[in-house]
């Protein structure tokens, strides 16, 4: 076995360091997510946690760690009353898989013993294993769905339930969970990020000496592991009997009406959702008092837990920017301070490390929905030609559902109908490996013709593994929706690229509630670019949107083929993800030789394949040559106006009557 990198050599992270100290100190904090680049250390940070955290004392023989000193009463093993007797073990990290399934994390019953016997046969699942320790998930915002409801009843009741056909069986699940992530990859539902108690952000040092320093310590451990592991030995043991002290010293901790007042107000100036914020931020305020040696709450403690409590609680879509800005932290705490303030306000460093994150102002332009580019909108040039300034999106709205055709295979999610692991009921199969969702009905059917051939006397039914069916199910997928945007110099005609950038932008938000993959292409003057190839970002595809410029020729043929180089390439990474191509143009075509044959071809050519395809169509003004109507007919698609693609859009709903009436 590989020995752990010690926790007290990652260098730097002062902030990723303190949160995890901190839940070792006080569980009920709630966890951490850590968000940053690539190569930053937080998988190895979050592993090396293990070896500070105290021995757990578990009930001899049980799978799910039952304490000797209060067992769970429902616990499968169980009772343990007067069982008598305890062990000790190593607190456990356990990990889980982002291609786990179902049944891994929460565990299985064995259905043909249950249905036959009626016992409850089963085999926990990474929930048990991972109760009274570390629940860590790498990459967590690429977590299936199912899965990252699963979780969330977890952490919510403390208990995992599997329920199967009728049969139930309940085990504790309280532990401390731990995300890794790229934001580059995609955001966390906020449903799941909420859960998290405290979040960071990790970056790479960009001075030369600390990274000498992280080179130099990882070529060390390398070539000895365990020489390496014993050089910081003694310091791995003064971690360790801190937090055993901070610990002991928690239940003394005062938190005074002067600090809570100030979570109160901090919460409440910085719009947080619900009460969780005002709670983990009491928590964690307790337990850096812990963690410094005191017993009183100081002023420092509750700014240090605001900045780890609130920025990933302050986003209200995908697209803002995760942060706090101090200067409106201190203002709200120098504020709220009364005549019983716990202390003066600290300078932002709290015990064992701290630091500022950046502000909502301070990130790169262009990260939101709504910033301004540099250069302002500029005006369009005559007849469409030459390049102009990136023009600011207009507000997003709620658009009507786009869909794939046809009843797909892909990956969990909510945009088309498809046949998943989750849904409604549709019929019944044998089942291919392990069988997962039993269809009863089925099953009893199968069995019942065998009952007098198997001997069969009195109640009870005869099952055999031959009999078992697995239910076929119904659900939704998520596509790979792939953006087609014409950023020619007609587009800039009345200012018409905020409205488009607006809707594109709204579409955008749609395909990260439906956990779409996202892709952009733009065309425009002689050519067309991969602006963005898939991705699950769709923060990255805004950027992208709000920096495009606009002008020049309109090259239609240019775009529909790039596309369809890029559709090739994702077939062979993905072949089960269907795609939705989304085209945002006029329907002009001007640029290259023969234009609008050329386009044509290249429209026919997706509808040879069968590519799902949407025309929204951008043109305006009281003459319109609906260009953009004809292409969605040569590409086997639908045409929507920039108007219809509203969700209560007025135009729809007269279309909707107008259908019912016919």
């Amino acid at each position: 076995m590989t020995t752990p990198f010690p926790f007290t050599a990652v260098v730097g992270q002062d902030d990723l360091r303190l949160a995890l100290l901190l839940n070792a100190v006080s569980p009920s904090v709630g966890g951490v997510l850590v968000r940053g680049e690539k190569g930053t250390a937080k998988s190895t940070a979050v592993r090396a946690l293990t070896t500070l955290l105290p021995e757990v004392s578990v009930v001899p023989g049980c799978r799910f760690s039952c304490d000797p000193a209060s067992p769970d009463p429902g616990c499968p093993d169980g009772p343990h009353e007067g069982a008598g007797g305890a062990a000790s073990r190593p607190a456990r990290m356990v990990e889980l898989p982002v291609g786990a399934s179902e049944d891994r994390l929460v565990g299985a019953l064995d259905i043909e013993r249950a249905l036959a016997e009626g016992v409850k046969a089963f085999e926990p699942g990474l929930l048990a294993a991972a109760h009274r320790g570390i629940l860590y998930v790498d990459e967590v915002n690429l977590l299936h769905d199912h899965l990252v409801d699963l979780l969330l009843d977890a952490a919510a009741m403390g208990a995992s339930y599997v329920e199967r056909e009728g049969v139930s069986v309940r085990h504790a699940a309280r532990f401390l969970l731990v995300g890794t992530m790229n934001p580059e990859e995609g955001e966390l539902r906020p449903q799941l990020l909420d859960r998290f108690g405290l979040t960071v952000e990790v970056s790479a040092s960009r001075e030369p000496e600390k990274r000498v320093e992280v080179v130099r310590r990882r070529l060390a451990y390398d070539d000895d592991p365990a020489g390496f592991a014993a050089r910081w030995a003694d310091e791995e043991a003064a971690v360790r009997q801190r937090i055993v002290a901070a610990r002991e010293l928690l239940p003394s901790v005062r938190l005074g009406d002067g600090a809570l007042r100030q979570i109160a107000a901090t919460c409440a100036a910085f719009e947080v959702d619900g009460m969780r914020a005002d709670i983990v931020m009491a928590r964690t305020a307790t337990a850096l008092a812990a963690w410094a040696g005191r017993t009183e709450v100081l002023a420092e403690d509750v700014r240090q837990a605001a900045l780890l409590a609130l920025p990933h609680r302050r986003r209200r879509n995908p697209f803002d920017a995760p942060g706090l800005d101090e200067d409106k932290l201190d203002e709200t705490l120098e504020e709220s301070s009364g005549d019983d303030d716990p202390g003066p306000d600290g300078d932002g460093g709290g015990p064992g490390g701290g630091g500022g994150r950046p502000g909502p102002d301070e990130g790169p332009a262009g990260d939101g929905a709504g910033a301004q580019p540099e250069g302002g909108e500029g005006e369009p040039a005559p007849g469409g030609a030459g390049e102009q300034s990136p023009a600011p999106a207009a507000e997003p709205f709620r658009t009507k559902v786009l869909s794939v055709p046809g009843l797909g295979e892909g990956a969990a999610g909510r945009r088309s109908r498809a046949r998943t692991e989750h849904g409604r009921t549709t019929g019944a199969r044998r089942p291919q490996g392990t069988l997962t969702k039993l269809h009863l009905a089925a099953t009893v059917r199968a069995a019942a013709p065998h009952q007098r051939a198997r001997g069969r006397s009195g109640r009870g039914l005869v099952v055999r593994r031959d009999d078992l069916r697995q239910a076929t199910r119904e659900g939704r997928e998520g596509n790979l929706v792939l953006f087609v945007v014409d950023a020619s110099g007609s587009m800039a005609a009345r200012q018409r690229m905020g409205a488009v950038k607006g809707a594109v932008l709204s579409l955008l938000l749609d395909a990260y509630q439906r956990r779409d993959k996202v892709g952009l292409v733009t065309f425009r003057g002689s050519a067309a670019d991969v602006a963005l190839p898939p991705t699950s970002s769709v923060d990255a595809a805004a950027a992208r949107l709000e920096s495009l410029p606009t002008g020049g020729r309109t090259p239609l043929a240019a775009g529909l083929l790039k596309v369809h180089d890029v559709l090739r390439v994702e077939r062979l990474r993905d072949p089960a993800r269907r795609a939705l191509v989304v085209v945002v143009t006029d329907g002009r075509a001007t640029g290259g030789p023969e234009p609008v044959a050329l386009a044509s071809r290249a429209a026919r050519l997706f509808a040879a394949e069968g590519v799902a395809s949407v025309v929204v169509d951008c043109e305006s003004g009281p003459v319109r040559l609906g260009l953009a109507g004809r292409l969605a007919g040569e590409l086997g698609g639908t045409a929507v106006t920039l108007d219809e693609l509203r969700a209560e859009s007025i135009a729809g709903l007269v279309k909707d009557v107008r259908r019912r009436a016919a």
